[in-house]
């Protein structure tokens, strides 16, 4: 599905990324983990079309989408969600997601007029997939933070992608919340077919859902493998997960 080879990015001397080569499969939750300051959400950006890489090549599908601008990137079938919630928070929870489905069918959307039924029934559907259904009319400035994740959620899905990127998907959010949101992703994802590439810093929830894992360290992949490679290999103990006594 995501191919990223040798790719380097440096912001003003400091390496945020030294020739991070790494797939994604099909049908795969790969998971990207480090600590702050690893890269990870720099890889992110660079494969959503925010950051142009010093070298190296992002293959999606078997297409190079190096440098593509971020709104090409999505028409291709990539979605994403960001660190912070990233909504309108003064539309209500329908509108957000209409507005996206809207513009994902590359019709106009006037905000100032409001047009209840334009595809509504896909927004409806959509709400009802993050379990926003009974929200849809509530402001989303007003809504939860929970409430306000799985908004973004659905906002990503509107635009029908086949790879899913999602940074810090349970951040900010109470243990039994974390557990939720990443129960509640991994269903629909399952449901749609939809191939998910999570940056995660909970290590028990990176764990119980990867089925792949990456492992940053200043800017370099130290591990690539399987949730038990990964758990094994002595670097990465040593790096996240504490030496063991």
């Amino acid at each position: 599905m995501l191919a990223i080879r040798e790719v380097s990015v440096s912001f003003d001397g400091f390496r945020a990324l030294a020739d991070v080569s790494m797939e994604v499969g099909i049908g795969e939750v790969c998971c990207v983990i480090g600590t702050n300051g690893a890269g990870k959400t720099t890889l992110f950006n660079v494969v959503a079309g925010q950051i142009l890489p010093d070298r190296g090549h992002v293959h999606y599908k078997g297409q190079e989408i190096t440098g593509l601008a971020p709104y090409a990137v999505v028409r291709r079938g990539i979605g994403r969600s960001f660190q912070c919630v990233n909504i309108f928070p003064r539309l209500t929870a329908f509108e957000n997601v209409q507005a996206a489905v809207v513009s994902y069918r590359k019709k106009a959307y006037n905000f100032l007029g409001r047009r209840r039924g334009l595809f509504a029934n896909q927004t409806e559907q959509i709400l009802a997939e993050v379990g926003l259904a009974d929200v849809g009319d509530s402001v989303s400035g007003a809504l939860s933070y929970g409430y306000q994740k799985q908004l973004e959620l659905g906002i990503a899905l509107a635009f029908e992608p086949e790879l899913l990127m999602l940074d810090e998907p349970t951040s900010g959010l109470s243990p039994s919340d974390s557990r939720h949101a990443i129960d509640l992703v991994t269903k629909v994802a399952r449901e749609r077919g939809t191939t998910l590439l999570i940056v995660e810093h909970d290590m028990a929830i990176v764990f119980a859902v990867a089925s792949h894992i990456v492992v940053l360290h200043q800017g370099r992949v130290i591990c690539d493998g399987s949730p038990d490679e990964v758990r094994g290999n002595e670097e990465v103990q040593r790096c996240y997960l504490g030496e063991r006594v």
